[in-house]
């Protein structure tokens, strides 16, 4: 079992360096903590947030609070974890303390932008000095938030920076018949407003903002289940979902915005 476990983060990860304990060490931590072996196969989950704080209660605490307001929150307490996560997965935004065991925060950041990836980072620290917060900034940070804050304030820090990556800093999405409410999570197709799960909802946003694109199923496992992905034998709860939305879709004329692209994926259809 932990060998497979194992051979299925390593045939998905990304080209990079990886050091073959670290995969180990998350697989035996899956394994020990048996809820996510028994857990459904997905959550219904909001935009993805990885916090990288050492401070387990902290990191507990900021957890509780975003999933609250419908965020799905990842952890990682540690230099070797938040690299390996990092390299593995996609977030919507990264919540980085500076100071870790194993290793510097910036150096994660270092990573993250010579890797060219966009997603937005926050860095979370009790080190105010102005020279760590201009290096954070310089190295790529997108907003600092020194130690000890308030949890309201940093998911309104996380939420304006995802609308301002994801959608140009809209409280509304737009695409083909349909309007998305980002800050009521509510949609709307031509007045009607569709009555959605939290999945479903999610799913649509997700097709919504990458329209025009081919997405993968993998990577809508990914985006619904975050790490159980990679331990999925298939990915049929996907289709279940996919057939639910068009049929709400449809319901209300808003036909064929999803289309199978089949040996591929799946695309969200602007316009026809």
């Amino acid at each position: 079992m932990i060998n497979e476990l194992i051979a299925k983060f390593l045939s998905r990860r990304r080209e990079d360096e990886w050091h073959i304990d670290s995969f180990s060490s998350v697989a035996h931590r899956f394994i020990d903590q048996k809820e996510y072996l028994c857990a459904p196969p997905y959550h219904d989950d909001g935009m993805k947030i990885l916090i990288i704080e050492d401070e387990q209660k902290l990191s507990e605490s900021i957890r509780s609070y975003l999933e609250s307001q419908q965020y799905f929150c990842e952890q990682a307490f540690n230099f070797a974890d938040a690299h390996l996560k990092l390299g593995v997965y996609e977030y919507d935004c990264v919540l980085l303390d500076l100071m870790l065991p194993g290793g510097s925060g910036l150096d994660l950041l270092r990573k993250i932008r010579k890797n060219r990836n966009p997603v937005g980072v926050i860095i979370i620290s009790a080190k105010e000095s102005l020279e760590d917060k201009l290096a954070g900034l310089e190295i790529g940070a997108d907003d600092y938030l020194p130690k000890p804050f308030s949890l309201a304030e940093l998911s309104m820090r996380v939420y304006a920076l995802i609308r301002r990556k994801e959608f140009a800093a809209n409280n509304h999405l737009q695409s083909g018949c349909v309007t998305i409410d980002l800050l009521e999570r509510k949609a709307m197709v031509k007045g009607h407003e569709l009555i959605l799960t939290k999945t479903e909802y999610e799913l649509l946003l997700f097709f919504a903002s990458n329209a025009d694109r081919v997405i993968t199923k993998s990577a809508i496992a990914e985006h619904l289940s975050g790490e159980m992905a990679d331990m999925l034998d298939n990915f049929d709860f996907i289709y279940s979902h996919i057939k639910n939305l068009k049929a709400k879709l449809a319901e209300y004329g808003c036909h064929d915005r999803i289309k199978t692209m089949y040996g591929m994926g799946y695309k969200w259809v602007r316009e026809e």
